[in-house]
């Protein structure tokens, strides 16, 4: 049997478990007061995890002495909110459920889930326990709430029961921005930490549940007892009678000695009745995606070069010898992508031919309404040479635009303006970034009390029309290099606003910059490193007034570096190409405090840019 109490509602928890096939559990109510002093514990997962242990052992205590029977292992957990370094556990009443959900408006906060495992045993009559715990912690994001919406939320009674005073697996869900982290944890339990946390302790089998079989071509092999009937073998846990501990997944272990003498334990699959093995999970899929990953991305890269989206989208389904013949390349070659594509998502296979799916008519087609097909090129044909060379770069520290193109570019921009196509093919990559992320970057914050902006290196002005869309009132300047400038007519929208964006040339280095109460650099700073940012960031700060603000558009790294992928491989993308690197918000945050602005606030906005805004004091 196993026991099991945390402080969110027992019908979730009961539920969560349950999709667990062949986990057996009891749900028992822990007696256990918490009444641990919150100010005692260091950080306040701490707290979570001395909670969730004292009610643990409460029930195991509970059932050891007044019911007379030791449970095999008893699971405790506790759930807490966190904000501004504060625990926030259940409202005590309505005024107390506003007073927590006010703090939580428009920030981030933390929800810790403190798990316990005991594993219980009795020993002329004592009660004996083995301790393992562990936390989980989930990053969640109000929106900014208002008055009404908070006193209706608090009178649907929902808020009492809860951590925090909310429930997201209900209707505190409208309240949250974005999630970031295990979602079942903020629910109050953290279901896929806590099945790697049993793999890990309950693996491999007691002894007495193995027996051994011999063979005439291996030697003697330890495999698993039959399962009971009406047990699955491919229940991920099963419970045998009489076992205290739980077993490990169906499948033989095989003792052998290395030649250092170490015994060593290697997992031999068993094949089910398909012919496939039931340790497949012990494919490390996810490396060797990893592995793979550059062919999957050529295949995109080629495919979008020579068009086959493009084609596709104007008439489909097509057999591969029609497409070969409309882009000149060979039938066995062109079939051969376009099944690579159609495995990877991106083509639809049917007795007719191929055809595009809906995402790769929007995204891929060079006249997608959210086309990446400019970046897509730009990647091929410039970022994948610089690419081949990171160990280089890993190496040296430095870009390797010397070993991808034969020559050192001194200043970033010259290599994009040697020629027109070079040109075009960098504007249209900056445009299919700007375009997709546009709306989220200008409505990351209210705006509106801007009347005028400037986009610094705003290039064919995307997130300019984007801006005076949400915020007709608006005037809006794009600041960029006479070479950009001169090509952006080509990336203007077909549908005007109210007024238009003003385009106008010169250096942000070294030229005066036009008058605004906002202005914006979006993908600019991490293409510099310190130094070249502090003379640009002085320059705007000198431009400004007390009340104008900046707008960053950057993909943002964690504080400690290691959660965000996108932006950690952006940041290596900066070493082999720029001087630059990716930030983190509080980095941004103080370079931007250097120069006289204050209230920095950042945006996580779930899109490929995050914003950050900042006030001149």
């Amino acid at each position: 049997m196993m026991c099991l109490r945390a402080t969110c509602n027992v019908i979730t928890l009961s539920a969560l478990l349950s999709l667990l096939q062949g986990l057996r559990f009891e749900v028992v109510p822990s007696w256990f007061k918490e009444t641990l002093e919150k100010s005692s514990f260091a950080a306040p997962y701490e707290y979570a995890v001395e909670t969730a242990k004292q009610k643990a052992l409460e029930v195991a205590n509970r059932m050891h002495v007044k019911h007379l029977r030791t449970p095999d292992i008893v699971i405790g957990a506790d759930t807490i909110v966190s904000v501004d370094e504060q625990i926030l556990e259940k409202p005590v009443d309505k005024q107390d459920a506003y007073r927590m959900l006010s703090r939580l408006s428009g920030k981030e906060h933390s929800v810790f889930t403190g798990v316990v495992i005991i594993h219980c045993s009795s020993k002329d009559n004592q009660l004996e326990t083995e301790i393992t715990d562990f936390y989980e912690e989930t990053k969640v994001k109000f929106s900014d709430l208002s008055e009404e919406l908070l006193w209706e939320y608090i009178h649907s009674g929902e808020p009492m029961d809860k951590a925090g005073g909310y429930g997201i697996q209900a209707l505190g869900g409208m309240l949250v921005e974005y999630v970031h982290g295990d979602f079942l944890n903020v629910v109050g339990f953290p279901l896929n930490h806590f099945c790697k946390k049993l793999a890990e302790l309950y693996y491999p089998p007691l002894k007495h549940t193995i027996q051994h079989i011999k063979h005439d071509s291996i030697p003697s092999v330890d495999t698993f007892e039959s399962l009971s009937d009406g047990e699955s073998e491919s229940s991920s846990f099963k419970e045998h009678k009489g076992a205290s501990k739980l077993d490990s997944p169906s499948g033989v272990i095989y003792n052998s000695e290395n030649s250092s003498g170490v015994r060593t334990d290697s997992v031999i699959p068993l094949e089910n009745q398909n012919g496939v093995s039931d340790n497949a999970t012990k494919v490390p899929s996810k490396i060797l995606d990893l592995m793979d990953g550059f062919r999957a991305s050529k295949a995109l890269f080629v495919a979008s070069k020579l068009k086959i989206f493009d084609h596709l989208k104007k008439k489909s389904p097509q057999k591969a010898a029609d497409i070969a013949n409309e882009v000149g390349t060979s039938v066995c070659g062109t079939e051969r992508l376009l099944d690579a594509c159609a495995a990877l998502g991106l083509l639809e296979k049917t007795p007719q031919g191929y055809r595009n799916t809906d995402s790769t008519n929007t995204y891929l087609a060079s006249d997608g309404e959210f086309s990446l097909h400019g970046y897509i090129i730009h990647s091929n044909d410039h970022l994948w040479p610089l690419f081949t060379h990171l160990e280089s770069a890993v190496k040296e520290g430095s870009r390797q635009n010397h070993r991808a193109f034969g020559k050192k570019t001194e200043d970033l921009f010259n290599d994009y303006y040697q020629s027109q196509e070079v040109k075009q093919r960098f504007m249209a990559a900056m445009h299919s970034i700007a375009h997709l992320t546009a709306r989220d970057v200008a409505t990351a914050f209210d705006l509106s009390e801007f009347k005028t902006a400037c986009d610094l290196g705003g290039c064919t002005g995307a997130l300019a029309h984007e801006l005076m869309r949400i915020y007709p009132n608006m005037k809006v300047t794009v600041f960029d290099l006479p070479e950009a400038i001169a090509n952006t007519s080509c990336f203007q929208p077909s549908e005007q606003c109210t007024a238009p964006v003003t385009f106008v040339s010169g250096d942000f280095f070294t030229d005066d910059l036009p008058e605004a109460d906002l202005y914006i650099l979006s993908r600019v700073l991490h293409d510099w490193p310190d130094e070249k940012i502090h003379v640009l960031l002085k320059k705007i700060s000198t431009a400004c007034k007390p009340g104008c603000g900046i707008l960053l558009a950057e993909m943002l790294l964690d504080d400690e570096k290691k959660n965000r992928s996108a932006a950690l491989l952006q940041s290596l993308n900066m070493l082999v190409q720029t001087e630059g690197k990716e930030r983190s918000g509080s980095e941004y945050r103080g370079l931007l405090e250097q120069h006289g602005f204050s209230k920095v606030k950042t945006k996580l906005t779930g899109n490929l840019l995050d914003a950050v805004l900042c006030i001149k004091i």
